[in-house]
């Protein structure tokens, strides 16, 4: 982050993005926040508006709650864990919406998670439309995850938005919006984390969603800021490398790439942006594989640290 992005960071934001990243995202999210809301300027609780993607809106479902982050990280609701049937083709149990636990080769994987890089346009709607076509239906349930959104009293207040996308059109659905379909929060986060080819598709309103992430994996382009406005976007694929033999690791550009442009977007519009990635500690921690949970208390400790870093570091910057 530039100084301008860290000042943002050490602030309660107008808005919290929060970015899709399996089971590890998840964790480093909420450990990363842990590590920020240690600050005196900054309260994960306490924002305007949170906007969720896929594990990300877990997350968010639960801040808007009230939930400390901190308090997240002995016990998640979370996405399962992938079996050994379900790997990828590559070996990585993967995530970002690619559906290569479905069977597509590792290239036709790469092609729907870089439709990413499309507009909110007609034709970007299109696109992912025919991608997702080409997908086999996930069969996994993740209907025990909404009833812990629920239990834990998430309520659409007009401060929680949830992406999906709507597999007949294609387009993003963002619930809890201004004239989105009615649902209950748990059957919204239950469709932004179904992963095509991998977790059934979510039925809401006489419609059938999936995963956030196959339109973008921050969606903060959703947000309609106003000059002077602060925003926060987590975004946990956006440090993952290219590694051999792994097509997830090279998806990581594209999730860096889209997550510019909509900042770039926000800040031409008057809003100050930051967005933060895991660094490097996290990054190893995270590894390509994001939904391995054997990884988790090693990303929480590496995203605790960091997040503790970025207030230290403001701290002398202020000094």
């Amino acid at each position: 982050m530039g100084p301008v992005d860290a000042r943002a960071a050490m602030h309660t934001p107008d808005v919290l993005v929060l970015g899709g990243g399996g089971i590890l995202g998840e964790a480093w999210m909420s450990s990363l926040l842990t590590g920020l809301d240690e600050g005196a300027h900054f309260d994960a609780r306490s924002c305007g508006l949170y906007l969720g993607t896929s594990a990300g809106s877990i997350v968010a479902a639960s801040l808007a709650t009230g939930v400390e982050p901190g308090a997240r990280l002995g016990r998640l609701p979370e996405q399962p864990e992938l079996g050994p049937g379900e790997q990828t083709p590559d070996g990585d149990r993967g995530w970002l919406a690619t559906p290569t636990a479905g069977g597509l080769p590792g290239a036709a994987a790469a092609s729907l998670a870089s439709l990413a890089i499309g507009s909110s346009a007609g034709s970007g709607a299109l696109l992912r439309r025919t991608a997702l076509r080409r997908v086999p239906r996930g069969r996994r349930s993740l209907q025990g995850l909404a009833a812990a959104v629920d239990a834990a009293g998430a309520r659409f207040d007009g401060r929680l938005w949830i992406t999906a996308v709507e597999l007949e059109s294609g387009r993003r659905v963002i619930f809890g919006s201004p004239g989105a379909p009615p649902s209950r929060v748990g059957r919204a986060v239950e469709a932004s984390c179904s992963i095509p080819g991998v977790f059934a598709p979510v039925a809401i309103a006489g419609r059938t969603y999936v995963d956030g992430g196959a339109w973008s994996p921050t969606n903060m382009d959703a947000i309609d800021v106003k000059p002077g406005m602060v925003v926060t976007c987590l975004n946990p694929t956006g440090s993952m490398r290219p590694s051999v033999g792994s097509v997830l690791g090279a998806l990581g550009s594209v999730s860096r790439g889209v997550a510019a442009a909509e900042a770039l977007a926000l800040r031409h519009r008057g809003a100050l942006v930051a967005t933060i990635a895991p660094d490097e500690e996290s990054s190893a921690m995270m590894g390509v594989n994001l939904m391995d949970g054997s990884r988790r208390s090693g990303v929480i400790a590496a995203g605790l640290a960091q997040g503790r870093r970025i207030v230290a570091e403001e701290r002398r910057r202020a000094a």
